[in-house]
């Protein structure tokens, strides 16, 4: 039997800096966090109100969820096209999850935009963060909480998009990404979107938003 002893929810905690940063604005901002805790929403509230940073689109092999564009949320390729993709070396990060579907971050995306001065924020699960986190030392590492135990549970049941067996294999995988937490320069508590945004905007030093 699973254990059902509620895991420890990590408290907000502010940007520890890291020798490998330099003191100015870091480049790259990765947000990860366990399933269901609101980094897509979060994500989206930055490309909404801040178009000067660049999101990664992650490639996926899992079907798209309704209104979930191809190119906008994630690019969905076949498990065939995503293998080719990492023999060639074109990825920056990669994990199998939940034992099932594929994630990934085109490492092009990064090269380009970092060449046009942009900043990225990559929205990736724990195994791509501790892959980038190899890759990319000088980026910034903020991991996402939710507010309690309770309330992940609520909202991973509450969207409807996995069966119970799904649910019951995400929410095990949540725990131990939740114990992960100490691997981050940061920890933003996904409230309310709104409240998370804005810390994670002061983590990212950004400007007043773009209209």
């Amino acid at each position: 039997m699973p254990d059902q002893t509620p895991p420890v929810i990590p408290e907000p905690r502010d940007l520890t800096l890291r020798p490998e940063h330099t003191g100015t604005r870091p480049a790259v901002t990765v947000l990860a966090g366990p399933t269901a805790v609101g980094k897509g929403t979060v994500s989206q509230y930055i490309r909404e109100h801040y178009p000067q940073v660049c999101l990664s689109v992650s490639a996926t092999t899992r079907e798209p969820r309704p209104g979930e564009i191809d190119g906008v949320h994630y690019s969905f390729v076949s498990h065939q096209q995503f293998d080719e993709l990492v023999k060639q070396g074109k990825m920056l990060e990669w994990a199998q999850v939940h034992g099932q579907n594929k994630y990934g971050t085109p490492r092009s995306m990064v090269e380009n935009a970092l060449a046009k001065g942009r900043h990225v924020l990559l929205e990736i699960d724990l195994q791509g963060a501790r892959q980038v986190r190899q890759t990319l030392p000088e980026a910034t590492f903020v991991f996402l909480a939710p507010p309690s135990w309770e309330e992940l549970v609520r909202r991973l049941t509450g969207r409807g998009t996995e069966s119970p067996e799904e649910q019951q294999r995400r929410l095990e995988t949540a725990k131990l990404e939740l114990a992960a937490e100490p691997e981050f320069d940061a920890v933003i508590v996904n409230d309310t979107v709104g409240q998370a945004s804005a810390r994670l905007v002061e983590v990212m030093q950004l400007t007043t938003p773009q209209q």
